[in-house]
């Protein structure tokens, strides 16, 4: 019985222990969020990084989820898009970071990377009104206009008075010889852009 009093005793005081480490812990790591936040605002990009350096974990997307973030706005882009990826492989199924890891693919001008994260967004969540639309550009630049209208198509059925999807479905329609289709879709994207360049010149195209 004695034994029993002893080891309730230790597990209590280890528990303890635990809790309290954990607590310093969460502090810690809420303090450099705190500090980091305060750099970024001030456009310190460099010490914003620094400032999560201290209390990182690896294993942790929040941080690796920041890092990106802010190396991308530090303007190094491979740095972003390692961050990015380690964020994705701890969260398979993180649409903020893979729409993350697309922004320094961009601007490194690695369009092959930043497709490839678009249709992974779209395997996640088939109605992704953002990832429809750029893969949907994607098709129409490459002059797969077929391709093209059936993302734009899903996008306009969602958001049938969004600009940017009747405009491109427009686009799109036209290059496929649906003039009166592509008509109707040019009058409601001046409706809601009155006097668009893009959208008359499709609208006197299609007439």
């Amino acid at each position: 019985m004695e034994f029993l009093k002893k080891y309730l005793i230790a597990f209590c005081i280890l528990q303890l222990i635990g809790i309290n480490v954990f607590s310093q812990s969460n502090d810690d790591q809420q303090n450099a969020f705190k500090a980091s936040y305060a750099s970024e605002y001030r456009g310190d990009y460099p010490g914003a990084i620094t400032a999560l350096q201290g209390a990182y974990k690896a294993d942790s997307y929040e941080f690796n989820l920041r890092m990106g973030w802010l190396n991308y706005k530090a303007a190094k882009y491979t740095t972003s898009m390692e961050y990015y990826q380690k964020a994705i492989d701890l969260k398979q199924y993180s649409i903020e970071a893979r729409f993350g890891y697309i922004k320094p693919a961009n601007e490194s001008k690695k369009y092959d990377k930043v497709y490839e994260m678009y249709e992974q967004v779209l395997k996640i969540d088939p109605y992704n009104s953002t990832a429809n639309y750029w893969v949907g550009v994607t098709c129409y630049t490459m002059k797969k206009y077929d391709f093209a209208a059936k993302y734009f198509e899903l996008l306009v059925n969602m958001y049938p008075f969004d600009y940017d999807g009747n405009h491109m479905l427009g686009w799109t329609y036209l290059s496929l010889g649906r003039s009166a289709e592509a008509k109707l879709l040019f009058q409601k994207a001046l409706l809601n852009r009155p006097g668009d360049t893009s959208a008359t010149d499709g609208y006197n195209k299609s007439k």
